[in-house]
C-alpha cells in the first residue's frame, strides 16, 4: 500500500462526527491504530500526540486514533486525557482491515486477534507516505512529528 492513494472509508468519530478521508484532501493525516483505549501503553501513546499537537497542526497535519473501541468509550478515553484530536471506531474493523493491522498476539498465553500499534501518514493528495507497525510508545510521536516536518 506505500505510495498508492487510499481508498475511500468512513468511521463513526468522537464529537459526534464521522470521519470520511475525502474531508481531509490537502491535510497531512496521521492515522495511529491502538489496542484498547484506556490502558497504559495506549494513554501514553495519545498523551505524546496530545502534547505535540500544536506543532502537528502548524505542519498542517491532523491526528486521529483509531481502534474497535465503542464511541462511548473513546468519548470516555478523550475526555479523561483531553485529547485535542478525534478518536475513530472501528468496530467492524473496515480500517483494521485496510490497513492490516489485526495479528494474532500473546495473551496471558492464550492467542487472540487484535489491532498491532501501528502508524500511518496519508500526505495532501491522498496517498499512503509512511508507515510503522509494531510501534513501541516512547518516543513515537515526536519520530511522527519529525517525519511530517520532512515533508
Amino acid at each position: 500500500m506505500l505510495n498508492q492513494t487510499i481508498p475511500e472509508f468512513e468511521l463513526p468519530s468522537t464529537s459526534g462526527k464521522t470521519f470520511k478521508l475525502s474531508d481531509y484532501h490537502g491535510k497531512i493525516l496521521i492515522l495511529y491504530f491502538y489496542p484498547k483505549d484506556s490502558t497504559p501503553g495506549c494513554t501514553t501513546q495519545g498523551m505524546q500526540f496530545r502534547d505535540a499537537y500544536p506543532e502537528f497542526q502548524a505542519n498542517n497535519a491532523e491526528i486521529f486514533g483509531i481502534s474497535r473501541d465503542s464511541i462511548k468509550s473513546h468519548e470516555n478515553f478523550k475526555a479523561k486525557f483531553t485529547f485535542p484530536f478525534e478518536l475513530l471506531s472501528d468496530a467492524d474493523e473496515t480500517a483494521c482491515n485496510l490497513f492490516g493491522v489485526i495479528k494474532m498476539k500473546n495473551m496471558y498465553g492464550k492467542q487472540v486477534r487484535g489491532i498491532e500499534r501501528s502508524t500511518f501518514i496519508i500526505d495532501a493528495k491522498g496517498v499512503l507516505v509512511r508507515e510503522w507497525r509494531g510501534v513501541k510508545v516512547d518516543g513515537h510521536a515526536q519520530e511522527v512529528l519529525e517525519f511530517i516536518k520532512s515533508l
